[in-house]
């Protein structure tokens, strides 16, 4: 009789866990997983300060902002010195390893539209790197010339930057760009003579 008892309850346990199971299993199979978000559509990764944008408010009346756009430079230097930035009316807008037709195509967004006083443009080192191959010296210069100018037509004062000096790179080992560095600081450095821009020298 004992054992009969055992066996009806473990029976009972076994039935409900059964339908326990087979409903968990029916309430899974029911709930719908999250979609991944598809960004690759979002080659200049606007997504990347998209929220940061739209939360900033326009700039108080007589405040003079600055957009710093860059790559891994300014990236890590709001990251290393974030008090740099928050004590002053700076927005960092450098995503890493970006080259700079994707800093021209963010122009926009992450520039134009956040109304600044001044824009500091250092595009084009990661073009140098050969990140996604080789770009020409008039490809680099072009971006850097068509940024320069989308700002002066918005109101917007530019200062463009020197590369910093470099002899070579450690992921990339045998460009030498030391010269090439050197060529494009001149180009640099004239075109913002010839337009009145400011020419900020990170090199020396």
């Amino acid at each position: 009789m004992k054992f009969a008892k055992l066996f009806f309850f473990a029976s009972v346990l076994a039935t409900n866990g059964f339908a326990q199971n087979k409903a968990a299993d029916t309430l899974q199979s029911t709930v719908t997983k999250p979609v991944k978000e598809d960004v690759s559509d979002d080659w200049a990764d606007l997504r990347h300060y998209q929220q940061q944008n739209e939360q900033l408010p326009p700039p108080a009346r007589r405040q003079k902002r600055v957009v710093f756009l860059g790559s891994s430079i300014f990236e890590r230097w709001k990251d290393t010195m974030p008090d740099f930035f928050s004590s002053h009316p700076y927005i960092d807008r450098g995503i890493s390893g970006q080259i700079s037709p994707q800093l021209l195509i963010r122009f926009r967004q992450d520039v134009i539209d956040l109304k600044p006083a001044a824009v500091i443009i250092l595009a084009g080192s990661n073009d140098i790197s050969a990140n996604h191959g080789h770009v020409s010296n008039q490809t680099i210069m072009d971006n850097v010339k068509s940024m320069a100018e989308l700002a002066r037509k918005h109101h917007i004062k530019v200062i463009l930057c020197a590369y910093l000096p470099i002899f070579d790179y450690p992921w990339r080992r045998g460009l030498q760009p030391a010269n090439l560095i050197i060529a494009l600081n001149k180009e640099i450095k004239a075109y913002t003579e010839a337009n009145h821009f400011k020419y900020l020298d990170y090199f020396t």
